[in-house]
């Protein structure tokens, strides 16, 4: 039975959106012939500080950068269902409601070398595939035993891998290097330094609005 193409999830603070999160999204969608990524901004973080902007904010935030973008969608499913965001809720709830379609989670190295210390990450593979993107300097080599196992028997080269089944598949891509973080813009609007070329200009547009980021 012929399944729709894969949907990309890619979670993140978004705190604020920035152009190397958009460009991981198009990189992936282009890459892995995806029919669409999907923004998801989590509500509570469970390893790191505090988020800054509210909830609201971070939506409009992410709607604007996107506005112009079909194949990139918002979706709020963590921030209704509220508490502290783990990944293995949001792809079971996804899982529920796109039943045989493929999913594909899209994370960086970084977070998959550490994917370990995730909530039920064991189950995560049983839900949804898992896209893998590095840069082009990134060591390729797995630092923790079971991670590196779960590559092996699970990787594959081939995109289209990743249509021919619902989950289970890890797919690795090289994307561009973009030394831009959220941080870093934060830090910049804080100190009224330029950001230009570093988020949209609708977001940054929206930030001065909304004085967001000043200490």
């Amino acid at each position: 039975m012929p399944m729709n193409g894969p949907i990309g999830i890619l979670g993140g603070t978004f705190d604020p959106v920035h152009i190397g999160h958009l460009r991981l999204a198009i990189e992936c969608l282009q890459t892995a012939r995806l029919t669409a990524v999907r923004l998801i901004p989590l509500h509570t973080p469970s390893h790191r500080g505090p988020i800054l902007a509210s909830p609201e904010h971070r939506l409009q935030m992410l709607r604007l950068a996107i506005d112009n973008v079909q194949q990139l969608q918002v979706d709020d499913i963590e921030i209704k269902r509220g508490g502290i965001s783990w990944t293995i809720d949001t792809v079971r709830e996804y899982r529920h409601r796109y039943s045989n379609i493929p999913l594909c989670l899209i994370m960086g190295m970084d977070a998959f070398q550490g994917l370990h210390q995730w909530k039920q990450w064991e189950l995560i593979p049983e839900q949804v595939h898992i896209i893998v993107a590095t840069r082009p300097d990134t060591d390729s080599g797995f630092e923790h035993k079971q991670i590196a196992e779960l590559y092996q028997t699970r990787q594959t080269e081939n995109p289209a891998d990743l249509h021919t089944t619902p989950a289970g598949r890890i797919l690795k891509i090289t994307i561009p290097s973009l030394a831009i973080s959220s941080t870093r813009i934060r830090n910049l609007i804080d100190a009224q330094a330029s950001t230009e070329f570093l988020l949209p200009e609708q977001v940054l547009s929206y930030i001065h609005k909304q004085k967001l980021y000043l200490k």
